[in-house]
Order: structure tokens, then sequence, then C-alpha cells
């Protein structure tokens, strides 16, 4: 997963700012962040303070080294089962 160039606080500074009534072309423009980018954000993390943003960072990025520690145990495992029917 490609990591963000802002940080959870910055994230939820500039949904704020939305919030508050700031002009999405504005923001756009002034932090350099695509519309789809922005809407992904308010999407997933609308409503949230910056604390709680870090934690969900967090929860993520831990998420994806499981998911990545599994599929590489399930890959040796089905190595290991070929070996083993290839010997009998």
């Amino acid at each position: 997963m490609k990591s963000s160039k802002f940080s959870p606080t910055e994230i939820a500074k500039i949904l704020k700012e939305f919030e508050s009534g700031k002009s999405l072309d504005t923001i756009v423009r002034e932090y350099g962040v695509s519309k789809v980018t922005f809407y992904k954000w308010r999407q997933r993390y609308g409503g949230m303070e910056a604390s709680e943003l870090k934690k969900v960072k967090q929860l993520e990025e831990e998420n994806a080294k499981l998911k990545r520690m599994y599929a590489e145990l399930a890959l040796e495992l089905d190595m290991a089962k070929y070996v083993i029917e290839k010997k009998l």
C-alpha cells in the first residue's frame, strides 16, 4: 500500500476545513490533492478526530502486514504439501 504524503492530523484538518465551509476547489488547489482522494478520505475518515484517524491508519497498516504474512505462510504450506506429495 502506498503511504500518504499527508499525516492523519493533516487529513483531519483538511476534512474539517471542508466541513466549515471552505470550497472543494480551494482545498484541492491549496493542498495539491485530487478530488478523488479527497472524497475517499471523506468517505473513510469523515467525522473522525485526528487521534481516531491515527488509530485507523495504524490498524490498516497492521492489517496489510498480517495479510502479507498470511499469504507467505499459505504459499509455504502449499510448497511443503507439493514436496511431500512428490516424495510419496
